[in-house]
């Protein structure tokens, strides 16, 4: 099998030569192309592209995600935005001081925002280069809770609703906030991208109950992977953290990968998983891949495919983005730990 039909048939929950591998690892690519003293690589389309292409040629992995962080589209709404030397940008200053300014907000076209249409020229040429070779997955940056969270300001936000006095208007930004994930991930998908996804992190339980999150990011993120998958666009779902209370509507959400870390009980993700949804992790992108040895990796590297990969429907990775400082000897172990090993 080529990645392209391995991760397609783990995805159909079909037969496959073995697991195969992703890397969430844009934040190392600079290092392959010379760039980790660059301020503009986050902003170009050419050099985001570069480092994933330069990256698969050393390790081969089956599944790429092409990104640059959590808050391209938060800055395309208007937030302020740091690009920080040698790591990701960060969404530093909300688009809103009110909610009552939310009729403001203009959903940005991805073919005309300045920064979105780089990173859609990255997707684009990464799938020209390889897209007949490895699995593409074009980032659509962030779900509806986790944009809300910066347009408004986290803590701003997350107050808006516990005191649910305008909760009108949540619905109206979080609405806002589904279109624009929606517009950018079909985006993704016109660049020639095999899938797309979103990270949600603070709707997860280590920032919000999971009644909140039922509540406020479970129904947008629903219409959002029901609107793809009717479409046949395939939609990959993460949340940081410990996702296992929240993991039943992760999976009946439609996404077609759920993405889990290493604080998630894996017996449980699998269990709520099986046949309906592949899982993608969940090996500890800081402790064991960044600061462990090629041991450690292979060992979780196991553990977790003993205990994700029986009956199909996973794909062995990261929990989260690795570090820029991540070894490429423990890469490579994540990688042979996959290929030795005895479906």
């Amino acid at each position: 099998m080529n990645s392209i039909e391995r991760t397609l048939a783990t995805l159909a929950f079909k037969t496959v030569d073995r697991v195969p591998v992703d890397l969430h690892n844009f934040m190392m690519t600079p290092r392959y192309i010379g760039a980790e003293d660059s301020d503009d690589f986050y902003r170009s389309g050419e050099a985001l592209a570069e480092g994933q292409i330069a990256a698969w040629r050393r390790f081969g992995h089956d599944v790429l995600l092409v990104e640059n962080g959590t808050a391209a589209l938060a800055e395309a709404c208007g937030v302020e935005v740091e690009y920080m030397h040698g790591s990701a940008p960060v969404a530093k200053k909300p688009a809103i001081s009110s909610l009552d300014e939310v009729d403001k907000l203009i959903v940005p076209d991805p073919y005309t925002d300045p920064l979105l249409s780089e990173l859609l020229k990255a997707t684009r040429l990464v799938v020209e280069e390889i897209g007949d070779q490895a699995f593409i997955i074009g980032r659509a940056d962030q779900g509806p809770f986790s944009l809300a969270c910066e347009i408004r300001g986290m803590s701003n936000f997350l107050m808006d609703i516990a005191l649910g006095e305008k909760l009108d208007k949540v619905h109206q930004l979080l609405d806002f906030c589904l279109a624009v994930s929606e517009r950018y991930a079909y985006a993704q998908i016109e660049q020639g991208a095999h899938a797309t996804s979103i990270g949600d992190s603070p709707s997860g339980p280590d920032v919000i109950s999971p009644k909140y999150y039922r509540q406020f990011a479970y129904p947008w993120v629903e219409r959002l992977a029901t609107s793809l998958k009717n479409k046949g666009i395939i939609l990959a779902y993460h949340i940081c953290g410990n996702a296992t209370p929240i993991i039943g509507e992760m999976v009946s959400s439609g996404a077609a990968i759920i993405e889990i870390d290493q604080k998630a009980d894996q017996a449980a993700c699998k269990a709520a998983a099986a046949g309906k949804a592949a899982l993608l992790g969940p090996v500890d992108p800081s402790e064991v891949m960044a600061n462990g040895t090629p041991e450690e990796v292979t060992e979780k590297c196991i553990e977790a495919l003993d205990n994700l990969s029986p009956g199909g429907g996973f794909i062995l990775g990261p929990g989260c983005a690795l570090p820029p400082t991540t070894p490429d000897e423990n890469i490579d172990a994540m990688i042979e730990a996959a290929k030795n090993y005895k479906l």
